[in-house]
């Protein structure tokens, strides 16, 4: 089975519809190749070529206003399938939709991004909306 990596034409499409709402949430689970999968066959594992794409795009991320909100190490998958694993696991903010469009259409950015697809053997990205937090659930 092939992992989820890059987001379809017709989910990020519909990504960009949304109704602008202020600051957006993008919760992140990686999980990471043994080996990256290079196009040009270059040796790194999964965790080096991710690490090149934090360092390439992290300044276009934080130039459009980026920020990690939340960041966390995997521990155990309680309510889902048993064997499912994330190697990295955070949620970066933007200030706004248009900031995450911008960001992966820079030049430099599709440059980077050439590392996580090289890194990545499965992901999900998922689009929120900050909400005040507090004592309860929901």
């Amino acid at each position: 089975m092939t992992g989820h990596i890059d987001p379809t034409r017709d989910a990020f499409g519909e990504f960009r519809r949304l109704p602008e709402e202020g600051r957006v949430h993008m919760l992140n689970l990686v999980r990471l190749r043994d080996r990256a999968a290079y196009p040009d066959g270059r040796a790194a594992t999964g965790a080096e070529a991710y690490a090149a794409y934090g360092r390439e795009s992290g300044p276009i991320f934080r130039r459009v206003g980026g920020k990690i909100a939340w960041s966390g190490d995997f521990r155990l998958m309680l309510i889902g399938p048993a064997d499912e694993r994330w190697d990295i696991c955070f949620i970066a903010e933007y200030p706004n939709a248009a900031a995450f469009v911008e960001m992966v259409k820079d030049a430099d950015y599709q440059k980077a991004v050439i590392h996580r697809q090289a890194a990545v053997e499965d992901s999900r990205l998922i689009r929120t909306r900050p909400r005040e937090t507090g004592a309860g659930f929901g």
